[in-house]
């Protein structure tokens, strides 16, 4: 470790001494424009991957408009004083644990001293112009078709702010909200299945889209970011959902070609919910769960409610009012239920991916104990964290870093 930090504070004097070269071409090369002033050697203190470093420059102010500008430090793409490199892995550590563990494994790891506030405001610059630079680059083009594009859907809560919860109501045993929903998407594709004929989904292919903003936003921006990934070379399209009202209109009104699919556990879940209104809570609710969960798998959900009709129409039910919700759900979801012939076709059945999405982009980052979160705080982490997960952190970065050069 001493030989680490003498080593860092050698590389700092030498980049110091490099960037002081560097300085004096820059400076000699740029002409003041009508109206500036030079002021000459002005000095400024930079954070980088090595330490400090010191600059010494020109600055140039114009008394007009009031403003001013030193061309060294915008060729070096300096960030609210910190280098690109630095300002990167600030970003990249921000998406990962909360601000002040972030600092602590920033100077454990690389040695570097960072307030937690500092790359809290790092994050919260960046991630806005991270999300602009993913929205203006396509994907890289696939060498061949897709042969299937997933999307799939989810909601869950993030604790906020009180002063951004007034209003609002919620599930708390007053009616307040204690927490807003970050509608999460994600993007996923598969070519093969497994010699059983299950289906595989494709490493690495996921990418993932959060937001705190409407359905309808969110409807579009997963339109989008299917869109970038290729949706138009894709030769079958399946949308995965839970059942959600709000999941299936934005599966209508952005994927309307789709196929759309319940997942299979939230199926089973309410069958088993139906089969203990119809027989109440115990063995027989339980076995005729597992011998319905059979049929539905063959696509036999009409059948279903059939034989629940019947048992309700021969010697009532449990409990009638539960038993007629289930049905109704049954009954609207029965299109995207139909099992047997997905899993002929070797599609995914379950929303699972997009659930595990929910835990490990958004909860495992913003639903700390102790964590509250402004809206714009809580979706610049999102930003960052859905970019790192997505595994296209460094692509969006270095798109970033090209156009603040242009």
């Amino acid at each position: 470790m001493g030989l680490r930090a003498a080593l860092l504070k050698d590389g700092s004097k030498l980049l110091e001494e490099l960037l002081g070269y560097a300085s004096l071409l820059c400076d000699r090369s740029t002409e003041p424009l009508a109206q500036e002033k030079v002021y000459h050697h002005r000095e400024r203190t930079v954070e980088t991957l090595l330490g400090k470093v010191v600059l010494s420059r020109d600055y140039f102010y114009c008394a007009q408009q009031q403003q001013g500008h030193t061309p060294f430090d915008e060729s070096l793409g300096l960030i609210e004083g910190y280098s690109p490199g630095l300002a990167r892995l600030m970003c990249r550590i921000a998406a990962e644990q909360s601000y002040e563990l972030a600092a602590a494994d920033l100077l454990a790891y690389a040695g570097v001293a960072v307030e937690g506030r500092a790359i809290a405001r790092m994050a919260n610059l960046m991630g806005p112009k991270m999300r602009a630079a993913r929205q203006s680059q396509p994907e890289p083009e696939a060498p061949k078709p897709i042969p299937v594009m997933y999307a799939s859907a989810d909601g869950t809560g993030v604790p906020m702010m009180r002063s951004e919860l007034k209003g609002r109501k919620g599930r708390q045993p007053d009616g307040s909200a204690r927490t807003r929903e970050v509608k999460l998407g994600c993007i996923f594709t598969q070519h093969v299945a497994d010699a059983e004929g299950n289906p595989l989904r494709d490493p690495s292919s996921t990418t993932y889209i959060g937001t705190l903003e409407n359905a309808a936003d969110f409807g579009l921006q997963l339109r989008q970011e299917a869109i970038r990934r290729g949706m138009g070379s894709a030769c079958k399209i399946v949308f995965l959902g839970d059942g959600a009202p709000w999941v299936w209109e934005q599966a209508r009104v952005n994927f309307p070609s789709a196929i759309c699919i319940l997942d299979f556990y939230h199926a089973f879940e309410h069958l088993g919910e139906l089969c203990a209104a119809l027989d109440g809570i115990g063995p027989p609710a339980q076995a005729r769960t597992d011998r319905w969960a059979k049929m539905m798998k063959r696509g036999r959900i009409g059948k279903i409610l059939l034989k629940a009709q019947q048992i309700i129409d021969a010697h009532g039910a449990a409990n009638e009012e539960e038993a007629g919700r289930q049905i109704e759900y049954f009954r609207k979801n029965e299109h995207r239920m139909r099992y047997d012939r997905y899993r002929k076709e070797h599609l995914f059945i379950g929303s699972g991916v997009v659930e595990a999405g929910c835990r490990t982009v958004i909860g495992q980052r913003l639903k700390k104990s102790g964590m509250f979160w402004s809206p714009p705080g809580a979706q610049n982490v999102i930003d960052l964290r859905s970019a790192l997960l997505g595994s296209h952190f460094d692509r969006d970065w270095d798109t970033l870093t090209t156009q603040r050069a242009a």
